[in-house]
């Protein structure tokens, strides 16, 4: 019984810990840029040493990207970000319903959802790292504001092979800094993002301008981006 004991306790102060560590890093992240993301890691590792290359990542401020990027990626991965508290219910039932039926299985993960897992988690699908990811998912939600989750997630996302971050692809993809993009190149970077290492957003294919088209008439029809307050989310 004693060592079963020890087994216990160290196990329940490991997982005490780790709890502990991971409020510690969602508390520090709310300010500070974050440096590196497990997925950066990993792909650096899955080159070749011979041909291996330096991942482009320029942690940039929002005011600093442009609103149209910003817009574009709400339009084109979760219109319903500014709204919702981390999780697009709408968009999971769809999806559940749709794998249980056999069609091709969309992604129903809001934007606080692949921050989340951008930031603290590994890509790999799993249930651990989905329920993992849900915790980070609702610890982000509670402690930053709908425009920290984004000022992250565009600076962390992979927007190309190599490329993380809305500074480095707007360089990468058209030579000028992300604060300029304007609406159609905004398009075209969210236009890659379901597949950044397959599709190219310049010059765009037939599929990714198509993509673009339907992207920017969504910017159109959705309005000016405002943020919620903290006031407002409690009302």
């Amino acid at each position: 019984m004693t060592f079963l004991k020890r087994i216990f306790k160290f196990i329940f102060k490991t997982l005490l810990w780790l709890f502990v560590f991971s409020i510690v890093m969602v508390i520090v992240f709310k300010w500070v840029p974050v440096p590196v993301t497990p997925l950066m890691v990993i792909r650096n590792l899955e080159q070749p040493d011979d041909s291996k290359k330096t991942w482009q990542h320029d942690w940039v401020s929002i005011e600093d990207i442009s609103k149209n990027l910003q817009l574009a990626v709400i339009c084109s991965e979760d219109q319903l970000f500014l709204t919702h508290n981390g999780f697009d219910v709408k968009a999971i039932e769809k999806a559940y319903n749709d794998n249980k039926k056999g069609k091709h299985l969309k992604g129903a993960s809001s934007i606080s959802q692949q921050t989340a897992k951008n930031v603290f988690l590994w890509p790999q699908r799993s249930w651990l790292r989905k329920g993992l990811e849900a915790y980070f998912t609702f610890m982000i939600e509670l402690v930053w504001s709908k425009e920290r989750i984004m000022e992250v997630y565009l600076n962390s996302i992979e927007m190309g092979a190599g490329i993380y971050g809305a500074e480095a692809a707007a360089q990468y993809w058209f030579k000028k800094p992300a604060a300029i993009l304007t609406p159609h190149e905004a398009a075209a970077i969210a236009a890659i993002l379901p597949r950044p290492l397959r599709y190219k957003a310049n010059p765009p294919t037939a599929y990714i301008q198509g993509r673009k088209s339907w992207i920017v008439r969504q910017m159109g029809y959705f309005g000016p981006l405002i943020y919620p307050t903290r006031e407002n989310n409690k009302d």
